[in-house]
């Protein structure tokens, strides 16, 4: 189980991490980024940042691409914005959980409506 400390750090950098991403890369060209967790190591010099793309799939790719570019401006604003000793050496992976899980809720609803007798015995 992690920290008090370490909970509280992975907040601050998903909240800042998300406000430097809306800020910094266009929604018409990235699509809407929205950072859904951000895994710290124990010693909070590396971090994991999970991010979800919603827009097309070109968009979904020039988010990764302008992520990976904009990995070390991302992490000089977070080291001007946050006071931490040392700037974590972020990572960014693609998140997909949210897409998985509105596609069940889909298949669930699909699944009722096509056997709708089936629930009454």
């Amino acid at each position: 189980m992690p920290s008090l400390r370490t909970q509280r750090i992975r907040e601050l950098l998903k909240r800042e991490i998300g406000e430097i991403l809306r800020r910094e890369l266009p929604v018409h060209e990235a699509g809407l980024i929205s950072v859904n967790d951000v895994e710290v190591s124990g010693d909070l010099q590396s971090a994991k940042v999970f991010v979800s793309v919603l827009g097309s799939a070109d968009q979904q790719k020039q988010a990764v691409r302008l992520m990976s570019e904009g990995r070390t401006r991302v992490q000089s604003q977070i080291g001007r914005s946050l006071f931490l000793k040392y700037t974590p050496v972020l990572s960014f992976v693609m998140d997909d959980s949210i897409e998985k899980g509105n596609r069940v809720l889909q298949i669930i609803d699909e699944l009722e409506q096509t056997d709708p007798a089936s629930g009454s015995a």
